[in-house]
Order: structure tokens, then sequence, then C-alpha cells
């Protein structure tokens, strides 16, 4: 095994702190040699982490650029706040630096296509921290979908469901010029890549109410597509439920039933004459770090490019700009 590759992690907030945790379970293959935060709060609670792991805390440089130029690092984790991704990126990809980028991964298809004519000039690794994308389960799910051993795919079915809005209230999640879109943009976001990474194929249609319940984003929102084989697709995104954060994703075949999560985080599966789903064992993964080094060793092709991230943008615009005419049908074939 190599030397542990120096990273950067850009932003400190809960998420970053979330994914941290995992990669100091990776010590082997990483070293988190500097972090960009300016805010001093969220410097200290990210610090605590490594405390409590009994590692040292690296250093925070708040100015991207600085942190760029003073420190070699080979990598950049991006968890900040959405308005702030293109850019962050941009300044990575520039400096030679890969870049596992967090979803969503831009505010809009324009967006998403500017950071894949820079991956394709810079020729660095960009991978978007898709769990769903990156997940072995939504791995094994998507070659049994494609393999067609169950059959053309009928149906698919999507619910998420989370205490989003109170969770979420007076922070820049519900700041519609920093977030970009409410519920079904952030925690619905993986609900749309998981769903359309089993799709394998186009929306060609689709028609969608969003309810902002009052608040300045959307919390509450229900879609309906069609796909390119004609096949039908269901999204419904609950961010005012219980103190709770779940879903439950169907995919319908001629031959059997498949059944996941927004992040892939399990897969089930029940086929004709069987009675109940049952697990499917998949080798165990350590998130989205984890496989993010083994596409960066050259190990598993990228299943999480930005062109997955500009596949979210344009169906969450179509459903945008279908809930704005109050639920009219969109042609997504003029993408």
């Amino acid at each position: 095994m190599p030397n542990p590759i120096p990273m950067a992690m850009i932003g400190c907030g809960g998420m970053a702190r979330h994914h941290v945790r995992n990669i100091l379970k990776q010590l082997d293959t990483t070293r988190v040699a500097v972090v960009c935060e300016p805010s001093a709060e969220a410097y200290a609670a990210f610090a605590k982490v490594f405390t409590q792991a009994e590692q040292p805390a690296p250093p925070n440089v708040p100015d991207l650029t600085q942190l760029l130029r003073q420190h070699d690092v080979q990598a950049a984790f991006i968890v900040t706040p959405h308005v702030y991704h293109h850019d962050q990126t941009q300044a990575c990809l520039e400096a030679g630096v890969d870049v596992l980028l967090e979803k969503p991964m831009v505010m809009n298809a324009a967006e998403a296509q500017s950071l894949i004519a820079l991956r394709d000039r810079t020729q660095r690794l960009l991978v978007v921290a898709f769990p769903g994308s990156l997940s072995p389960y939504l791995r094994a799910a998507v070659k049994m979908l494609r393999s067609g051993e169950h059959g053309p795919v009928q149906s698919i079915s999507a619910t998420i469901w989370q205490n989003w809005d109170i969770m979420t209230r007076n922070t820049w999640r519900q700041e519609p010029a920093v977030a970009g879109g409410g519920f079904l943009f952030d925690t619905g976001a993986h609900m749309l890549n998981t769903v359309v990474e089993l799709a394998g194929e186009p929306f060609v249609q689709v028609a969608a109410w969003l309810d902002n319940r009052g608040r300045p984003v959307e919390t509450m929102g229900v879609a309906m597509g069609r796909l390119e084989s004609g096949a039908l697709v269901t999204f419904h995104a609950c961010g005012e439920a219980i103190p709770s954060c779940a879903s439950d994703i169907r995919v319908f075949c001629e031959k059997a039933i498949l059944r996941t999560g927004m992040w892939g985080e399990f897969l089930e599966l029940q086929r004709e004459n069987e009675k109940d789903l049952s697990p499917v064992v998949t080798p165990p993964s350590l998130g989205v770090w984890e496989q993010f080094l083994a596409v960066r060793r050259g190990e598993l092709a990228n299943p999480s490019p930005p062109e997955v991230g500009l596949r979210m943008a344009r169906l969450y615009d179509a459903i945008v700009a279908s809930a704005a005419k109050n639920g009219t049908l969109v042609d997504c074939t003029a993408n």
C-alpha cells in the first residue's frame, strides 16, 4: 500500500464531520493534511472529532486560494453549501487536485456542464459524492437490471421522508440563493440520483407539484415521469415528517422486485415464485471516500462522474419547471 495521500477537507460542517469519522478509519490510505473553513466554531467542532479519535487536528487555512498555493495536497473533499461547489471545484481542478464533491454537485445544469468541461480540460479526477452511485449494493442492482435477467423495468416507486424543515430552519439550507432548492434538492438529491441510476435511461416527460408550506424553499414534493422505454416513475418527498430520515425505492421488473434506499445502503430482491424480499450480499464499504480512492487508484471505473450531476440537475430543473405551472407536463427531450 502506498503512503497515505495528503488531502484537504473543504468545509467543516456537520456533513464534513460525518465523513471524516469514516476517513479516520482509513489512515492507512489517507492523511487529512489541511482544512478550509471560515467559521471558527465549525473548525473547533471538526477538530474535536480528531481529538476524540486520538489524532492531531489538521491546520485550518480559511482561504482556499492560499491553501492550494501553500499546501501540497493531492485530493480534496468539498463539503460546503451548494452555491460554492462550482468555484471551489474549479480552483482545485486547476491546481491539479483531484476532487470528491458533495451532492448536489452544483446549482444548475449550466454549472454542471462547466465542471464537465473543466474536468476534460484539466484531466483531473472529479467524483460526485452520491452514496447511491458509489454504493456496491447499487452497482450490484444496476448490473442485475442491465443484464436483463429479471426482464425489463416496468415501473419505479421512490419515497423519502425526514423532519427536514425543523432541522434546517434558519440555516443556509433554506436560503434559495445559497441552497439552490429545498428538501427535494437537498436530501431528495439522493433519491433523484439513485432512481436515475437504477433506470439507466433518460426521462422523456415529467410532471410535478412542490409545496413550500410557507417556507422559502420546498419542503414537500411529488413528481411522476416516463422513461424513454415507456416505464413509469413516481417520486414522493416529505420534509415535514416526524423526527426521522429514511427512504424506500422499489424497482418493479417483469420477473422480480428490487428494493433499496436512497443511499444504496442495502439491496433486497424478490424473484417470481418467491414470497418475500431477501437481502443481497455485497462486500462492505467504508463510504464515499473509500470508493473515491478506489477510482483514483484505477481499481474501479468512476461510477459517479460529473455527468451524474448534470442528469440530476436536468431532472430537478424539469420538476421545478412543471411545478411552476401547476403540474404541466414537461418535455425532457428538449434538454
